[in-house]
């Protein structure tokens, strides 16, 4: 893919993933056109107050509620990286109609002015809290994974498809807890919801690389996982600060003591890539492209689990991922 010669839409441009996103693009590629889709209109100031104001960009203020707008921000576009989303599992527990409005019915509206316009390759950020979902957010996230993966049906002799990608917890974004320790680190006290949590984590970076990757590589229909390492809470906690005090607070409505990744239902269906695993979607009549020839089954049983993880970070490298993060908050550019 020659990247310099795409108009990229990001929706949610604004948030955490949405600025890497468009830095490392810019870095790398210099897109045509990337266009920053979101409805704050003071964080769209604050990022070109903040030097993301080349002459490539685009802000646009809409929300993807709002499908007569996306049909008309969509225009001319390549390629749609749909990040925008509520996120925060707490907030969706307690606004359940505000989740399903912006998380299912906005992708579908996603759906539908990348059908209308001819885009070529729309690419969805998921969650692992979709996988047997225990709270709202997760299961909202479920119904747009389905929603994604099954518009491909939709296109018939147009350009675009659809694909989604998986991922766990992005250490540093907003909401993440890594920022939170480490303000909690100047009282001595790391508040816990409970101490035998363990997460999958990946770097803002990595999240982007896989994202740009998935891109370049996909059919449509399928939903890409990476292979993640995880961390206990306690053991994120000790590098932080080993001698900080832990007061367990209890678990909150609707969270999980461990991630899945991929279940054992799903497992049937994916293969295994150096980097990734591939899930298939299940109604292969639907899609004309196979995965089968590029990687190997998995195993009977398989699941994809933060706990049950060959991959368990060392404190050394809960250090390492913490250190840039550490550096932006003294920097005053990590709130």
């Amino acid at each position: 893919m020659n990247w310099k010669n795409q108009t990229i839409l990001i929706t949610g441009g604004t948030g955490s993933f949405g600025k890497a996103c468009i830095r490392i693009l810019q870095e790398r590629y210099q897109p045509e056109k990337i266009i920053i889709f979101s409805r704050d209109e003071l964080k769209q100031h604050e990022m070109r107050e903040a030097g993301f104001d080349q002459e490539n960009l685009r802000y646009f203020i809409g929300d993807i509620r709002d499908e007569q707008r996306l049909k008309r921000a969509m225009d001319g576009v390549n390629i749609v990286i749909h990040a925008a989303a509520l996120k925060q599992v707490p907030a969706c527990e307690y606004n359940p109609m505000e989740a399903i409005k912006t998380n299912i019915l906005g992708t579908a509206n996603v759906v539908e002015a990348a059908l209308e316009n001819n885009v070529e390759k729309v690419l969805a950020l998921s969650t692992d809290k979709a996988v047997s979902p225990a709270n709202l957010y997760g299961a909202t996230k479920l119904a747009a994974e389905k929603l994604i993966v099954q518009s491909n049906a939709y296109s018939g002799d147009r350009p675009t498809r659809f694909a989604c990608v998986r991922y766990g917890n992005v250490v540093g974004s907003r909401g993440s807890v890594v920022p939170i320790f480490l303000r909690q680190r100047e009282a001595g006290k790391f508040t816990i919801t409970d101490e035998r949590m363990t997460r999958f984590w990946l770097s803002l970076e990595q999240g982007v690389d896989f994202v740009l990757h998935c891109i370049e590589i996909m059919h449509g229909g399928e939903v890409f996982v990476p292979k993640l390492p995880s961390t206990t809470i306690t053991d994120l906690a000790q590098a932080i600060a080993p001698d900080a005090k832990i007061e367990v607070v209890g678990i909150r409505p609707g969270e999980k003591l461990h991630e899945m990744l991929i279940s054992e239902d799903e497992a049937r269906s994916a293969v295994e890539l150096d980097s990734m695993y591939v899930i298939q979607p299940a109604q292969g009549p639907f899609f004309v492209h196979s995965w089968a020839d590029k990687g190997k089954p998995l195993p009977d049983g398989f699941h994809y689990v933060s706990n049950e993880n060959e991959q368990m970070l060392s404190p050394a490298e809960i250090r390492d991922i913490i250190a840039p993060i550490e550096a932006d908050m003294k920097a005053g550019k990590l709130a």
